[in-house]
């Protein structure tokens, strides 16, 4: 583990001082008390509203996570407690089968998760990830996943069942061809080769899987898109997606500090880019374009992203409506509507 590091956290008004060199941050579970599971999102640019969380704060530490400012909401930091302070909803099946019991609730897509992995290590322990996706097969709602934890294929029989009953898509994030820079950018996720394995499990198995190639960073991983496209489309992925870095708030200079460690002859490198594809800024908020850059060099991204996916023989892009199959349990569907 690495030494406790957070960046300064609006949300607290106290100061404090340390007596002592820093410690190693070691994992602490809390519990989440609150009372909705469901997490609705407003964004235009997203292609799904809900989401559920069954933690909070990821073990994985990834040094780029988008959700690490989510943290500071609790009281804790987005750098080092984002990555060793797990919250935990427990009842997390009850709320969700409360939320499906629900008449204002029609089936809508369901992504796990939006501010976590729901497959991190934890999971392993306290199986909410599975409850709740069982609970989605019972009720047939489609969900998606986004992942890079290859616990996943402890679940293939829940998936299988919403692949038959209802929808499923399998997204595993493997952003790094190279393992040496992923266990510096990622450093406790499943190896880059186990999270292409975990993908042609599942597909081997008849479910759709995808590859996110986020975040691209200029300059560290962009050279990455046609090995990760090829490996991808030979592990049975159906669809590609690649979004740049964003680093929103306190998520800059978490990204900053470590990828200073980790990569100190090519962190100048790393900014320059970033700053030529975001017009001299290192991010942008913006809806519609803080997944994306502009001019000549992230042009050059995005014609080399859909050469290689040509090439490495992607076709099927999955943008077909999602099947409304959602019913209650003992139930017939017309009496729903």
């Amino acid at each position: 583990m690495r030494a406790i590091s957070n960046p300064p956290n609006p949300y607290d008004s106290q100061h404090r001082e340390l007596l002592e060199p820093p410690s190693r941050a070691t994992v602490m579970v809390y519990e989440d008390q609150t009372r909705e599971i469901l997490s609705r999102n407003e964004s235009p640019d997203l292609p799904f509203c809900w989401s559920v969380n069954p933690y909070r704060g990821c073990f994985h530490a990834c040094a780029y996570c988008y959700a690490r400012p989510s943290h500071e909401y609790w009281g804790f930091g987005a750098g080092t407690d984002f990555d060793s302070k797990i919250i935990v909803k427990e009842d997390a099946p009850l709320l969700l089968r409360r939320a499906f019991d629900k008449p204002s609730w029609k089936g809508e897509l369901i992504v796990f998760s939006g501010n976590t992995d729901c497959y991190q290590p934890l999971e392993a322990s306290y199986g909410l990830t599975r409850a709740c996706l069982s609970l989605c097969a019972d009720y047939r709602n489609p969900v998606g996943i986004i992942t890079k934890g290859v616990l996943a294929l402890r679940d293939l029989d829940v998936l299988r069942r919403l692949n038959q009953d209802a929808w499923v898509r399998v997204y595993f994030s493997i952003p790094f061809s190279s393992d040496d820079v992923a266990r510096k950018v990622e450093p406790q996720a499943p190896s880059i080769g186990k999270r292409f394995e975990a993908m042609k499990t599942l597909a081997d198995a008849g479910i759709k899987t995808g590859i996110s190639i986020a975040p691209v960073i200029p300059g560290l991983n962009d050279g990455d898109l046609p090995v990760l496209l090829e490996r991808a489309h030979q592990a049975g992925a159906r669809t590609a997606v690649a979004i740049l870095l964003r680093l929103s708030g306190s998520v800059e200079p978490v990204f900053l500090e470590r990828m200073q460690a980790a990569f100190p002859d090519r962190i100048g490198k790393i900014i320059a880019r970033l700053r030529e594809v975001r017009e001299g800024a290192m991010t942008d908020g913006e809806f519609f374009r803080r997944h994306a850059g502009t001019g000549v060099y992230w042009n050059m991204i995005e014609q080399l992203f859909s050469v290689a996916k040509r090439r490495a023989g992607f076709m099927d892009d999955d943008a077909g409506a999602i099947p409304n199959t959602f019913r209650r349990p003992g139930v017939e569907q017309t009496s729903l509507f």
